[in-house]
């Protein structure tokens, strides 16, 4: 039998010591590297967030901006509507008879002339690219013009590039009154050429990379699959695959590159909207560099690395020492190192007898400073960290200051804007009023039409001034005498089409606005009424609140249109419908006011016979009004 051969008892407790101190250290460094990794790759991703929300943000701002200037040319093509039907009309509702080229110098030379059969082909046309042109091609578009011949109003388009010529244009829509055809007008003026989108993109991709140092590239893609502000730009397979599955499934995503230390964001911001043909939604493109990220990490595992290595070592040579000159109490100096293990590095090994235990406590202590010493520099690299994140979100707040100074100024240029037309309006109506008073009977029915023209155009100022009011200004409210408003609302319309049947004084909770709320309703009415019909304003006491009621005796409300009649930009169906914002303005002030407002008929169940719009106030008694006094 071979015996096994025996080993000194310093060699097993040096590799004792060797193996737990390793251990330590490997535990301590990993966490330390975990942790340091998290959090860089954290703030990586915060800062990427927050690019990313800064961009759809401002993507938002920019076309609320650009729909407010696309929309200021809507007048203009709704004018130039009136001779296309007149020739229509003119040649006996042939349009082969009908001289388009002509019309189209008469209009300026700025429009293009097109009509579409209810196929939905283009049969004739100024602009002879496109006749023959078939929209069943696109069905979401041949079914919204569709809807458009068969309605029998005036639509406008955004201001968009043509697929074929990319040339800038505006469209608009009206159906003839037999709604065989949909007329359609393309213009094409100078006025498009400050419409800057694609440099809007522009400056808005390179704002973005001094945001975020990792962004590298930011790209934009129309709903046409087109890159926006590059027109010699040619997409490889894969990134055009990938933008039109975007396209199709309306969402983002984010796609890999490890082999070039690239990251591809694809942000899908919707900004469809119903109202319009064209889709002005777009996908965003941000391709992001993981070089730097993967070198912080690989520079700090370097470090994390060296530093164990380094504590290896030294716990190698101090072990061996130590091991060579124990030989009292072993366990007194594994309880110690037991306790330094578990994380009290402020504790040091006991005093005991002999030379040996001296050295290797001197050993010991000094390891641990070692470690507090790399305990210190990561904290070291923490607060560096934290002094990072602290950058970013200075960064962050300094982004937020230049938007909300954006939104300001957008503000100021709609006050200016809002004032000169006013003033504009109030020149406009007094030459309307001379012409009334100077012009024979015959001809003034052409002049009362832009005097209503004007006075829709003063309205729509207006209710849009009112709603700014309601959402950026603090008023608080007060007591308000109710019947005293309503007396002075229907003081400005004759006795025989506005009525009050309640004459006794009742105060409610609400402000300076309240009369806004009988202004709309009382206009509303009387817009939708033959010149024979009346608005009645009823006004009845309940416990702690009061019921007004709107009520006229014009064609009434729909059932199916009573739950939105309320919501912005809802059109009645009649030709008298507005913009559709004097009964959002009204939801808007008595939900301030704390009531509720609802669309009812005048006459239960007989919708024909009338439209009645009734709300509840919040009353206030004659106590509490002696209090606030």
């Amino acid at each position: 039998m071979k015996c096994r051969k025996e080993r000194p008892f310093n060699q097993y407790l040096m590799a004792f010591f060797i193996l737990f101190i390793v251990t330590v250290i490997a535990i301590l460094s990993s966490v330390s590297y975990i942790e340091a990794r998290d959090e860089l790759v954290e703030k990586n991703l915060l800062l990427q967030e927050e690019t990313e929300k800064s961009i759809l943000q401002w993507m938002t701002l920019v076309d609320a901006g650009l729909k407010k200037y696309d929309d200021s040319l809507n007048e203009k093509m709704r004018n130039g509507f009136k001779g296309f039907l007149e020739e229509y009309e003119r040649s006996g509702r042939d349009p082969s008879q009908m001289n388009l080229w002509k019309l189209k110098e008469d209009l300026g030379g700025e429009m293009d002339l097109y009509i579409v059969n209810a196929d939905g082909v283009i049969e004739y046309s100024t602009y002879e690219k496109e006749v023959g042109l078939d929209f069943k091609e696109v069905p979401y578009f041949y079914e919204y013009i569709t809807d458009l011949r068969e309605a029998g109003t005036f639509s406008a388009d955004r201001v968009v590039r043509e697929q074929s010529t990319r040339k800038v244009r505006k469209f608009a829509y009206m159906p003839t009154p037999d709604h065989r055809y949909l007329f359609e007008l393309g213009l094409v003026t100078d006025m498009l050429k400050d419409r800057s989108l694609d440099l809007s993109y522009v400056e808005t991709g390179e704002n973005l990379k001094e945001l975020n140092p990792d962004l590298t590239t930011v790209r934009f893609f129309d709903t046409m699959g087109n890159v926006v502000g590059n027109k010699s730009y040619v997409m490889p397979p894969l990134q055009q695959a990938r933008v039109e599955r975007a396209l199709a499934e309306r969402a983002g995503a984010t796609y890999q590159d490890s082999a070039h230390l690239t990251e591809v964001h694809y942000l899908f911001l919707d900004l469809q909207d119903p109202d319009y043909a064209s889709d002005m939604s777009v996908v965003i493109e941000l391709t992001y560099t993981t070089a730097p990220l993967q070198q912080k990490l690989n520079t700090l595992f370097i470090s994390q690395l060296t530093i164990s290595l380094l504590a290896v070592l030294l716990s190698i040579v101090l072990a061996y020492g130590g091991s060579r000159y124990i030989s009292g109490p072993i366990s007194e100096v594994v309880e110690d190192i037991d306790q330094i293990a578990h994380g009290d590095l402020d504790h040091t090994i006991r005093q005991t007898k002999g030379i040996e235990f001296s050295r290797l406590e001197n050993a010991i202590n000094a390891m641990v400073l070692v470690l507090k010493e790399n305990i210190r520099r990561t904290h070291e690299s923490e607060e560096a960290l934290r002094h990072y994140s602290e950058n970013l979100e200075t960064i962050v707040d300094q982004r937020t200051a230049e938007l909300k100074v954006a939104n300001e100024e957008a503000n100021l240029y709609l006050d200016i804007m809002s004032h000169d037309i006013n003033n504009a309006n109030a020149v406009s109506m007094g030459y309307t009023q001379l012409l009334l008073l100077k012009l024979p009977q015959t001809e003034r029915e052409d002049v009362e039409r832009i005097r209503q023209s004007i006075l829709r155009s003063s309205g729509i100022i207006q209710n849009v001034a009112t709603i700014r009011r309601i959402h950026q200004e603090d008023i608080p409210l007060r007591t308000v005498d109710l019947d005293s408003v309503i007396r002075e609302e229907v003081g400005h319309h004759h006795e025989e089409q506005v009525r009050y049947e309640r004459r006794k004084k009742v105060l409610v909770r609400a402000d300076a606005l309240l009369p806004e709320v009988f202004s709309n309703l009382i206009g509303n009415a009387l817009k939708f009424m033959e010149e024979d019909g009346t608005v009645c304003i009823r006004v009845e006491d309940r416990e702690d609140e009061v019921l007004v009621s709107v009520e006229d005796t014009g064609p009434g409300i729909p059932d199916p249109m009573k739950e939105s009649v309320f919501n912005r930009f809802k059109k009645g169906e009649h030709m008298q419908s507005g913009k559709g914002l004097g009964l959002y303005i009204v939801r808007s002030l008595v939900e301030r006011y704390g009531g509720t407002v609802w669309a009812d008929d005048r006459v239960k169940g007989a919708p024909e016979k009338g439209a009645a719009v009734r709300f509840t106030l919040q009353k206030v008694q004659d106590r509490e009004e002696g209090r606030q006094a």
